[in-house]
C-alpha cells in the first residue's frame, strides 16, 4: 500500500533537512553530487549506444528505445545514493514549505549539487571519450553522428522552448521521485521511476544534468562548444526548478495538508525510530 500524501511530504521535508546538514561538509557533498552527474551520464551513454543504430536508419522506434533504457539514471541515484540537482529542486522547496530548512540552505544545496553534477558529468564524458566507447573520433560512427545530432538539435532550440521543455522534464523526474517515496516496495519504486523517465526521454524534454554529459561528449568529439552547454543550462536549470520545485514540490506540499504555523525557530527534522533516509527515498530500516 502506498504511503499517504502527508506521510510522503513529512519524509520529503525530513530529507530536505538532512541535505541541508550534508552540504555543511563541502568536499563530501561535492563528491556525492559528482556521483549523481556520472550516474546520469551512464544512462546517457547507454541511451546513445543502444539507439544509434535505430537513429542511423531513421527508425520510428528510436525515442522509445532511448526512453526504455534511461531508467538506469534514477535507479543508480536513488539506490546507490547520490545528490542530484533536479531532485533537490523539489525536496528543498518542500523543506521551505514545511519550515525544516531556510533559503540560505536551499541556495547552498542547489549550487553544491549543480556544480558537483557538472563536474561528475564532464569527468565521466572525458573517460568515455578517452576509452573510445562511442567511436574512434573520426565522426563517422553512428554513435558520434547521434551525439552531433542531439547537440545540434538542442542548440537550435530557442531559449523559451528549452525552458518549457525543462519544466515538463523535471515535472516527470520529480513525479518519479515523489511516487518512489510513496511506494512501499523496491519493485514498485523501480516501476514508477522507469515509466516517468520513459515519458520524459521519449517526449524530447530537457534535463539539465543529462545535457551536461551530452554536450561534454560533443565538445570532446569536436561537434559543439562549452558556450552551447552554458546557453542550454541558462534556460534548462530554471525550467527544471519550475517543473520540479514549484509544480510538483510545492503542489504536493499544498495537497498534503495545511501549512504548520511558525513557533519560534524553524524545526529541525528528526528521523523516527526504525526509518532512515537514503538520498531520494525513505526506506524502512531492516
Amino acid at each position: 500500500m502506498a504511503h499517504s500524501l502527508t506521510e510522503t511530504f513529512t519524509d520529503a521535508s525530513r530529507l530536505a533537512s538532512a541535505k541541508s546538514e550534508q552540504v555543511r561538509h563541502p568536499a563530501r557533498y561535492l563528491f556525492a553530487s559528482a556521483l549523481a552527474g556520472a550516474y546520469v551520464g551512464v544512462a546517457v551513454v547507454l541511451l546513445i549506444a543502444v539507439s544509434a543504430p535505430f537513429a542511423a536508419v531513421e527508425s520510428p522506434a528510436t525515442k522509445l528505445v532511448q526512453g526504455a533504457v534511461f531508467g538506469i539514471a534514477l535507479t543508480l541515484v536513488v539506490f546507490a545514493g547520490a545528490e542530484l540537482f533536479t531532485g533537490n529542486a523539489m525536496y528543498l522547496l518542500q523543506g521551505v514549505y514545511a519550515r525544516t530548512v531556510r533559503w540560505p540552505a536551499v541556495a547552498l544545496v542547489w549550487i553544491g549539487s549543480l556544480v558537483g553534477n557538472l563536474l561528475g558529468s564532464m569527468a565521466f564524458a572525458a573517460l568515455v571519450h578517452g576509452g573510445g566507447t562511442l567511436g574512434s573520433g573520426s565522426g563517422s560512427s553512428p554513435t558520434e553522428a547521434l551525439i552531433a545530432s542531439m547537440t545540434a538539435g538542442k542548440a537550435a532550440a530557442s531559449g523559451p522552448q528549452l525552458l518549457w521543455r525543462a519544466v515538463l522534464c523535471n515535472m516527470l523526474v520529480c513525479l518519479a521521485l515523489w511516487m518512489a517515496t510513496r511506494a512501499a516496495s523496491d519493485m514498485a519504486k523501480l516501476g514508477v521511476m522507469w515509466w516517468a523517465l520513459l515519458a520524459f526521454i521519449a517526449s524530447g524534454f530537457e534535463h539539465s544534468v543529462a545535457n551536461m554529459t551530452i554536450f561534454s561528449l560533443g565538445v570532446f568529439q569536436g561537434t559543439t562548444s562549452w558556450l552551447e552547454l552554458a546557453r542550454n543550462l541558462l534556460w534548462t536549470v530554471p525550467g527544471n526548478v519550475i517543473g520540479g520545485g514549484l509544480l510538483v514540490g510545492l503542489g504536493y506540499a499544498w495537497l498534503a495538508g495545511p501549512r504548520q504555523p511558525v513557533r519560534g525557530d524553524a524545526p529541525i527534522a528528526t528521523e523516527p525510530a526504525g526509518r532512515h533516509v537514503v538520498d531520494e527515498v525513505v526506506v524502512d530500516a531492516a
